[in-house]
């Protein structure tokens, strides 16, 4: 089979090897991998700048994939040959807290774990979760990290309510899911976007209020005007940094900010006044467990929720949709693995 892979760190150095298929042990699936979606995740941990501990090379990168079950080790119960499944991201955190071992280790594919940018990958069957019946491959490749992420700060944390404001920054794929997902729920979403283009684009997703962050750079004004003064219930924090004082400026009492990006660095920096004045939370969010990945599956179904995708490149193509993704896409960027099997 073929595999992407790097004998050192540096987006330089990925290159496509030849290698044996895996052969899965005891309660372990083989899969034949159809797609993967890149995250801004994959970039910061290609380029060696997310991992406290250097992985064992060659690594082979990216967390998300969908695949069809082809082979199956002794002693399997939860899935069969045929079958179409995801990875968790968090290969032990399966509901509850987090594991121990999990937060010390960081046991995630991707990074430490090997990733899924392969032809065919063995997963552990605690770690696969059923597809969307919906959805298809490259659709559903998208879900692991950058939906479950959304669905884990509005959802299984944030307890959204119909009717409730929230806020999203930017247009990239946690953005959007978190977009339609609130969209799905019955609540008001704000996006926010330096990009008047995208913020067009975002309205035919069911965007209630857009705020140009071009055009008023002290954006949370702008939110207070939207929403009468009251402010938003929950903001999906995706920049950090200084931005974080205008999240929490533009909350309503009792909201909700959902710490999950950092583009602007890894420091956030904000007004103790208004967070106390306010009763507000910050709740920081690292995608979430298996339990509420297979919930929100079911919802996605259940809603006819369909991933914004950008661009799909094929398999050979994966050095140009890195390239695509350090960018900024209007949603997913995705890569051809196989074609499904018929």
């Amino acid at each position: 089979m073929k595999r992407w892979q790097l004998p050192a760190l540096g987006l330089a150095n990925l290159e496509l090897a030849e290698v044996p298929v895996p052969t899965p042990g005891s309660r372990e699936l083989l899969i034949r991998v159809s797609a993967v979606s890149l995250n801004y995740r994959d970039k910061l941990v290609v380029e060696g700048e997310l991992l406290p501990d250097r992985p064992t090379m060659p690594f082979t990168p990216v967390s998300d994939m969908t695949g069809e079950v082809v082979a199956a080790g002794d002693n399997v119960s939860r899935f069969k040959i045929g079958d179409r499944v995801l990875g968790n991201f968090w290969t032990q955190w399966i509901e509850g807290k987090p594991p121990a071992a999990m937060i010390r280790h960081g046991l995630s594919l991707g990074g430490p774990l090997p990733g899924m940018l392969a032809e065919y990958v063995v997963l552990h069957e605690d770690v696969a979760v059923a597809a969307p019946s919906s959805l298809t491959d490259q659709e559903a490749s998208t879900l692991p990290i950058a939906a479950l992420t959304a669905w884990f700060a509005l959802v299984e944390t944030g307890h959204l309510e119909a009717g409730q404001t929230v806020l999203v920054q930017g247009t990239g794929g946690v953005a959007l899911f978190g977009l339609q997902i609130a969209s799905a729920l019955g609540a008001r979403v704000i996006v926010t976007s330096r990009s008047a283009e995208k913020l067009a684009r975002v309205r035919a997703l069911g965007a209630w209020g857009l705020i140009d962050t071009g055009a008023t750079p002290d954006w949370s004004g702008a939110a207070l005007d939207l929403t009468e003064g009251r402010g938003v219930d929950h903001v999906l924090e995706l920049i950090g940094g200084d931005n974080v004082k205008q999240s929490a400026a533009a909350l309503a009492s009792g909201g909700r900010i959902a710490q999950i990006g950092f583009l602007q660095g890894g420091d956030i920096t904000l007004s103790a006044v208004p967070m106390m004045l306010k009763r507000a939370i910050i709740q920081g969010i690292s995608v979430g467990h298996r339990r509420a990945l297979e919930e929100m599956i079911e919802a996605i179904d259940r809603y006819g929720i369909k991933p914004v995708i950008d661009r799909t490149y094929g398999f050979e193509e994966a050095p140009a949709a890195f390239a695509h993704l350090d960018r900024g896409p209007f949603g997913k960027v995705v890569i051809r693995v196989n074609e499904p099997v018929v």
